[in-house]
């Protein structure tokens, strides 16, 4: 084998692991706050405060507490930015100094940027064309030219922080955070050293309101803790949030270079489609879920927790129970939703279970499903909806995007 081949096959087999965690989630400001609120099974959906949701069908949203984005966004950004990205930028920040990294320091074009949207800075454009219409051209912000666009988080985030390394967007919903991660580690492999990974979304205004609504799966029901109820009986679908995570994802070696802590390893990642409409087939989770296993060299009988997807939606709750009874046989491995304390965030819920399967190994801690109380599938599914203690160092995330979208990825303990 030649010196060139030995050299791309190294780069190939890089290792990626997690070095920094930055958190906006509508239970906690920050991943300290989060994380505490999450493990004592404190819920953040309340009552839509953003605009008047009474006359709409759903009313309940999973909305960041506490956040002024004067606090944490240069004045500079704040007429350019929607409040989607200002919630990004503040988790981009706190990620990069968790990390203890500084790109300034750093080859200048080894670090970059990868995010995931679903729809981008929807507010932001609603209120432009609000302006447009009802005043004219003039009164539209010049910023709209790229305030709404999905890819306007990997922008701002590799702008204000100067990374100047490969870049990028994933557009799969809510399986996007995952998606997002699984492209930042090529480009780890590919060379660079760290990139600025994850998902922040939310729409949580009347055009989002709308736009979720017409999908059919958004739960009436009004009350916070019966509303989005995943595997349980009255499971009526799901309560929109905003919100999510951004991780730092490094090369092994240069974290280890610089004595950077360590949260945990992405060890196994695989996407699949399910078939496409009028096909019959099974739908594509479980084979995600194997696969990603097999690529971390893993079996089932390794994973100590499944972060499952958890629609909320009946049917797609079934066929999230069937794939990972099939994997796991009935009862096998503790399932965790702990987004029923969120809501389900679009592009940022992946990357905030990401977040949450790394400090359960950091912590010995499964974190709950609160409010499930009538599970449907008891006998097939080991619902943790109390936090569980004990060691967990391999954690599998499922997440399925509107569309006919599947990802999966395998965490582990740092070695």
């Amino acid at each position: 084998m030649t010196s060139e081949l030995l050299e791309r096959t190294a780069v190939r087999s890089a290792t990626a692991v997690f070095t920094g965690i930055g958190v906006t989630a509508p239970n906690g400001l920050g991943t300290q706050a989060w994380w505490e609120a999450t493990v004592a099974g404190e819920s953040g959906i309340r009552p839509v405060s953003r605009f008047d949701a009474s006359g709409y069908p759903a009313t309940l949203a999973g909305e960041v507490p506490g956040f002024d984005a004067e606090e944490h966004i240069p004045s500079r950004l704040l007429p350019q930015t929607d409040h989607m990205t200002r919630l990004a930028l503040t988790a981009a920040k706190e990620a990069l100094e968790d990390s203890g990294a500084d790109p300034a320091e750093m080859p200048q074009y080894s670090a970059g940027a990868v995010t995931a949207a679903s729809a981008g800075g929807f507010e932001f454009g609603q209120r432009e064309l609000q302006a447009l219409w009802s005043k004219g051209g003039q009164y539209v912000s010049a910023y709209q030219s790229y305030a709404w666009f999905y890819a306007v988080n990997t922008g701002q985030i590799s702008i204000r922080h100067g990374l100047r390394g490969p870049s990028g967007v994933l557009v799969t919903e809510q399986a996007g955070g995952l998606d997002a991660v699984a492209q930042a580690r090529r480009q780890l492999r590919k060379g660079s050293k760290l990139i600025v990974t994850g998902g922040v979304d939310g729409a949580v205004c009347p055009w989002g309101w709308t736009a979720q609504l017409a999908g059919g799966r958004m739960s009436p029901v009004a009350d916070p803790e019966r509303a989005f109820l995943p595997f349980d009986s009255e499971a009526s679908g799901y309560v929109a949030g905003e919100g999510g995570a951004i991780l730092v994802l490094e090369d092994a070696e240069a974290a280890r270079e610089r004595g950077a802590r360590v949260y945990g390893q992405l060890s196994g990642y695989a996407a699949t489609f399910d078939p496409g409409p009028g096909r019959e087939g099974e739908p594509g989770l479980r084979r995600a879920a194997e696969l990603a296993l097999a690529e971390a060299g893993l079996t089932a009988a390794d994973v100590d927790v499944v972060f499952a997807d958890a629609s909320g939606v009946p049917e797609l709750d079934r066929q999230e129970e069937a794939a990972l009874t099939a994997l796991f046989g009935p009862r096998g491995v503790p399932v965790t939703a702990p987004k029923t304390m969120t809501g389900r965030l679009s592009a940022g819920g992946a990357s905030l279970d990401l977040a949450a399967a790394l400090l359960s190994i950091r912590d010995a801690v499964i974190p709950p499903t609160v409010n499930v109380t009538n599970p449907v599938a008891a006998d097939a599914l080991d619902l943790v909806t109390e936090a569980r203690r004990g060691p967990v160092r391999t954690a599998l995330v499922l997440a399925r995007g509107t569309g006919g979208f599947n990802a999966a990825a395998v965490v582990t303990a740092a070695n």
